[in-house]
């Protein structure tokens, strides 16, 4: 049966490969369960209810994916949307987090539309391949930033922003120890290097006293703090139109991007390059956005980290339905995610970060014009704190550049229309 609905034997695999597969690629996101909560929490989101969310729109985004799109790709909430949910539109333009929830929700449903129809294809290739890269690249140090706060590497500073904070404090020292051992795991290619270190940091934590400990098995918390509690009429405000953009943006370009990875690693891209079933995996990451924010979680979305799995043989959705259920057996450890301090998650944000940053070595450094708007795009982010605004630098700067230097041809419709929303943004804040 499973042979049959999977394609197990034509995809050259098997139910032993495709279940360890899965178990490899959970092993590699799993720290998600640990860093979404803590991220949203920051937003005033009840933790236990988030955790419970992450995982449930984790779970049914990833079936989706398996049952419906046939992929090996596991979906779950986005980092780096998540903080900027969290630090961006809730703490820094004082928006509540019901309403960034309507936003992201209306996002979901303007990803489903554009699933559906023909243009979508249009949209992912009109914007330049620079634009995508540096996007990537800035919600990475957006990341950064963010761990260094949450780290204690850095503090606020009234002359210089920002400073060296006390580093021989036992958390800091215990969050650089905890980045080394996931870049040193990572490097000898040992599948689950985050989980390792966020659980190893945690214990430590523990055992000196330097945080508590909650307790590790437990029934589900409840999630009535956050289900349907998006405001999504209050995210009709006029304000938030780029604040909605934003997670679309992000959303679909960096989907697109993934499941064309992917695909390309797995060997699943037809005769032409294009990714069969397209439309289906679309689909399920616009459904698993809009789930995720009735819920209570920020955008989810496929996850780069399907690798992993893709890389121990994963090539159908049963690999996903493996993820899918261990996902939803988290569900019982919800007091080791309570446990889990900021400290020992800051780490995984910065790793992170450093994945998403090596997209700047694709540039065409040798173009000022590819490359200078890209840098600002990306630098944007982390010292603006909100990706809206560093997306909203890359485009105005790229339009503005190319027509200054007499290349305005190279600028499609597409891009120079949305520049000149952000013009009209930025010119009315």
């Amino acid at each position: 049966m499973l042979d049959g609905y999977f394609k197990l034997s034509e995809n050259g695999t098997t139910v032993r490969t495709e279940v360890v597969a899965g178990l490899t690629t959970f092993l590699t996101l799993a720290y998600i369960i640990f860093v979404n909560p803590a991220i949203l929490s920051g937003a005033g989101m009840d933790k236990g209810a988030v955790f419970v969310a992450t995982c449930l729109a984790a779970a049914v985004g990833t079936l989706i994916m398996g049952l419906y799109a046939n992929y090996p790709i596991a979906l779950a909430p986005g980092m780096g949307l998540n903080a900027y949910f969290a630090y961006s539109v809730v703490g820094g333009m004082g928006y509540s987090w019901q309403v960034a929830l309507g936003a992201v929700f209306i996002s979901g449903i303007l990803f489903l539309i554009l699933s559906l129809l023909p243009i979508r294809e249009w949209i992912i290739n009109a914007i330049p391949r620079t634009l995508k890269v540096a996007i990537s690249a800035g919600i990475g140090l957006f990341l950064a930033i963010i761990a260094f706060k949450n780290a204690g590497w850095v503090v606020g500073h009234p002359a210089t922003l920002v400073t060296l904070g006390d580093i021989t404090r036992p958390e800091p020292l215990l969050a650089a120890a905890g980045f080394m051992m996931i870049v040193a795991l990572d490097a000898r290619r040992i599948p689950g290097a985050i989980i390792m270190s966020i659980l190893s940091v945690t214990v430590i934590g523990i055992v000196f006293g330097i945080s508590g400990s909650s307790g590790i098995f437990s029934m589900p918390p409840s999630l009535a703090p956050t289900l349907l509690a998006m405001d999504i009429a209050g995210a009709f405000n006029v304000g938030l139109v780029v604040i909605v953009f934003s997670f679309l943006f992000v959303d679909l370009f960096d989907t697109a991007g993934t499941l064309v990875g992917l695909a390309h690693r797995a060997n699943l891209l037809d005769a032409d390059g294009r990714l069969p079933r397209l439309k289906q995996a679309l689909l399920a990451d616009s459904t698993a956005t809009i789930v995720g924010a009735a819920l209570g979680t920020s955008t989810t979305t496929s996850y780069i980290e399907s690798a992993a799995g893709i890389n121990a043989g994963g090539r159908t959705g049963l690999t996903a339905v493996t993820v899918a259920v261990l996902f939803l057996l988290c569900l019982f450890i919800s007091p080791l995610a309570g446990t889990v301090p900021a400290y020992a998650t800051a780490p995984a944000l910065l790793y992170v970060a450093c994945v998403m940053a090596r997209g700047l070595a694709e540039l065409d450094w040798d173009d000022v014009t590819e490359s200078a708007p890209a840098v600002l795009t990306a630098v944007s982010m982390p010292l603006t704190f909100s990706i809206a605004t560093g997306i909203g630098v890359g485009f105005v700067s790229y339009v503005a550049i190319k027509a200054l230097a007499g290349r305005s041809n190279e600028v499609g419709i597409a891009v120079a229309l949305v520049s000149a929303c952000f013009v009209l943004k930025f010119a009315l804040v």
